[in-house]
């Protein structure tokens, strides 16, 4: 489970790109680089020579604190943090500090902004992605309910369709190719747009289609807490190890009887993570 691969997107605001990236600078010790492009990407290259960036995302909803209020502010208030490619026992102590800071700057998540955890792909077969499916589709309400997503992300990580899970399991496909074939069917549009419609689902598998060949999931709301940033990571990454070990997923939704206990589960994961898990 705490071997595969996985990255980190947290969006926040409170403070603008450039300041966040010199908290960033200042704790790995290196100097920043402003590249001035589309996204405004600051790029912060660690001395093990990978890179953390900071861009500006449209969907956030720009704020700061002026002295007991939370007041709007500019568009280079709308940060995004993007990490390079993370394994858990080495990285998570890392990526904790760097949320710990970058809240003591005074950056904070709003409604507006979420956590995408992305899950190396290159260990998934047809039949994992499948998986991956019906274990989420299962728990669609659950999820829901226990991450207490925010109304005003709902658009961003909506709940899986109906149509491709019915699609998916009458099919059964047994290749990348088929279950692409279903994971885009009654879109339009170019397939390798970067932000293709297909994208903004809890679980998204445009990012496995296009790009970097990982899995997304979208749904937790960002937090700059470094508890809850790591119980994220390790129940994204739980999610992803039951997809890949389990022979079969149903995608039939978890019973009421059995949603307390489930529900219970996954608020455990959440809310309690502690250095016992990685062991």
């Amino acid at each position: 489970m705490f071997s595969n691969k996985f990255g980190l997107e947290l969006e926040f605001t409170g403070i603008t790109r450039g300041q966040a990236a010199k908290v960033a600078a200042d704790y790995f010790g290196v100097a920043l680089n402003a590249t001035h492009d589309s996204y405004d990407t600051y790029i912060v290259r660690a001395a093990d020579g990978r890179i953390w960036k900071f861009v500006s995302d449209a969907s956030i909803n720009c704020q700061k604190r002026s002295g007991h209020q939370t007041v709007s502010a500019g568009r280079d208030y709308a940060v995004e943090l993007v990490s390079p490619v993370l394994m858990y026992r080495e990285d998570i102590k890392t990526v904790q500090e760097l949320v710990r800071r970058l809240r003591k700057a005074k950056g904070f998540a709003n409604k507006s902004c979420g956590i995408h955890v992305h899950l190396d792909g290159s260990n998934h077969t047809a039949r994992s992605i499948r998986n991956f499916v019906n274990i989420v589709a299962s728990h669609n309400d659950l999820f829901y309910k226990s991450l207490q997503i925010a109304p005003e992300r709902m658009r961003f990580c909506k709940k899986m369709d109906s149509f491709l899970i019915e699609r998916m399991n009458r099919q059964k496909p047994q290749t990348f190719q088929q279950i692409e074939t279903i994971w885009y069917e009654g879109y339009h549009g170019n397939r390798s747009a970067h932000y293709h419609d297909s994208r903004y689902h809890f679980l998204n598998l445009h990012s496995f289609f296009t790009g970097h060949h990982t899995v997304e999931l979208r749904g937790f709301n960002s937090e700059l807490h470094a508890g809850k940033v790591r119980a994220y990571i390790v129940l994204a990454l739980a999610l992803n190890n039951q997809a890949l070990t389990q022979k079969s997923a149903s995608s039939r939704k978890v019973q009421e009887e059995n949603e307390k206990f489930a529900m219970r589960y996954v608020q455990l994961v959440i809310m309690h993570s502690n250095g016992k898990t990685a062991a």
